[in-house]
């Protein structure tokens, strides 16, 4: 139903609201993250926070899975996008655990640039001079943000890197199966952190966690649902062109978290690397929205 003058302005501020406070409830919830993995191992956090998402999420995906006729689309590019998400989730507490959650996020921050670098070289999509210039401009970003030291960054920060790409993958995959339901996705992306936190639990280094541990671990999975249900919502309710700038908000949460929690303060060089970063991305989805 199409708005009218006074709607709309209200229907975007209530989306710019949402987005924000998804924002934030996702960097609660990598707080949370990098909290636990100093006491437990990746694959027992992966697979509690999981199984509380999925408490959530699979009665309401069982009412999509069971209409009459319904067909998951593109089932093949489905399990590759769990294997991207389910391995970018693991390595991003694995990062979390060994480095300040600033310098982690300004490392992922790079994974839209990465989604514009790939589409082009991967799917064939037409990127012009000035995008390129921009995705450019951010990986120069990563270089600032990483010391300038090209020659040898730390195990941490090669692991953002992948952590990043992988998510750009995952992003990448995630713009090809636009048919299919936001629960549904969401659903079958912890099936896949369930099945690779089990897998790396094989390995050993279960713990019986505390109520109170416990508690943080299945709030962990429930955080992350309501953030992302949160973003859902906030797209529905404005353009993406409107709250989608506004994701960058992350960078300012996760150096105050980290600030806050473990006394952990972002030297000049990730500073000026999250700021080249951020402003080539959005000049870069300004551009796409333009184009």
């Amino acid at each position: 139903m199409p708005f009218d003058n006074g709607s709309a302005p209200r229907g975007h501020a209530a989306g710019i609201a949402l987005m924000l406070a998804s924002v934030l409830l996702f960097s609660l919830n990598d707080v949370l993250g990098k909290w636990l993995v100093a006491s437990y191992v990746v694959g027992q956090v992966l697979m509690l926070r999981s199984l509380a998402s999925l408490a959530v999420l699979a009665p309401l995906a069982w009412r999509v899975l069971r209409r009459p006729g319904y067909r998951v689309e593109r089932p093949g590019l489905q399990a590759l996008r769990v294997a991207l998400g389910a391995a970018e989730a693991a390595c991003f507490y694995w990062v979390v655990g060994h480095m300040p959650l600033a310098d982690a996020m300004t490392y992922w921050m790079a994974a839209p640039l990465m989604v514009t670098a790939l589409a082009a070289l991967l799917l064939g999509e037409r990127v012009g001079a000035r995008r390129w210039g921009l995705v450019l401009l951010g990986f120069a970003g990563v270089v600032v943000a990483l010391g300038g030291d090209l020659g040898g960054p730390g195990l941490p920060a090669l692991g953002a890197l992948a952590g990043a790409l992988l998510y750009a993958l995952f992003l990448l995959s995630s713009r090809q199966l636009r048919a299919t339901q936001d629960v549904l996705l969401a659903c079958f992306q912890m099936l896949g952190g369930l099945g690779v936190g089990l897998a790396l639990l094989l390995g050993g280094g279960w713990q019986t966690p505390a109520a109170g541990d416990l508690a943080l671990l299945l709030l962990l999975g429930l955080v992350a649902t309501l953030g992302h249900m949160g973003v859902t919502r906030a797209l529905k309710l404005a353009p993406a062109s409107v709250v989608v700038p506004y994701q960058y908000s992350f960078l300012l949460w996760a150096a105050v978290f980290g600030w806050l929690v473990w006394g952990d303060v972002p030297g000049p060089a990730l500073l000026a690397g999250a700021a080249l970063i951020t402003g080539a991305g959005l000049l870069l989805y300004r551009e796409q929205q333009r184009g």
